[in-house]
């Protein structure tokens, strides 16, 4: 297959007018790269947190969208909950092994932006000084 039937073939299925029973992945694709949802996984792969270190740990996320985020990357399969019956309660979050694969994908386009930052904003400079000349 040409590179260019493979990026059509790739583009087709991410359009927006296709519904979640088209393209199934593509919610799960939205959840492991959005916001919150990098910064969970990518923290969960040092060791397990609980919620209020993982909160901790992320920083400037609300309780409600850290929540929020856990409970759909664990209904994906990425995040164990382990919840332990002593009192105080004591919740532990854990990558599955799905999870840690999802994670080592996010780190590693993570890594690459930090490695190339120096080149994103130089594109960016040079695109700024373009559009104030035109």
């Amino acid at each position: 297959m040409a590179v260019s039937d493979a990026v059509s073939a790739t583009t087709s299925r991410y359009d927006i007018g296709v519904g979640e029973q088209m393209c199934p992945y593509r919610l799960v694709l939205e959840h492991v790269t959005s916001r919150w949802g990098v910064l969970v996984l990518i923290e969960l792969l040092e060791r397990p947190y609980r919620f209020s270190e993982l909160r901790r740990a992320i920083g400037r996320v609300s309780e409600k969208m850290l929540t929020q985020t856990l409970q759909t990357l664990e209904r994906d399969g990425l995040v164990h909950r382990d919840a332990k019956p002593v009192i105080p309660p004591r919740v532990d979050y854990s990558l599955t092994d799905l999870g840690r694969e999802a994670a080592q994908q996010v780190r590693g386009l993570a890594l690459w932006t930090e490695e190339r930052m120096g080149e994103v904003q130089k594109a960016r400079e040079a695109y700024d000084a373009a559009k104030r000349r035109a």
